[in-house]
């Protein structure tokens, strides 16, 4: 997913969003340890995407702040 893409989200969007990409990393984490993961480098996609999310969320809070 593309930061411009979420930085057009509301902070509630980023926030589920948030939320579904921490259970899509379970789920990816679990099959890998189950051994039915196709993809590895799912996990760091994905691990990547939740970066994004939690920057752009901190970077909203800090400039509410300084507002």
């Amino acid at each position: 997913m593309k930061s411009k893409e979420l930085r057009q989200m509301t902070n509630e969007e980023l926030n589920e969003k948030l939320k579904a990409l921490k259970v899509e990393l379970f789920n990816l984490r679990f099959s890998n340890a189950t051994g039915g993961l196709k993809n590895p480098l799912a996990i760091n996609l994905t691990k990547k995407d939740i970066a994004r999310v939690e920057t752009i969320l901190r970077e909203r809070t800090l400039s509410a702040k300084a507002e």
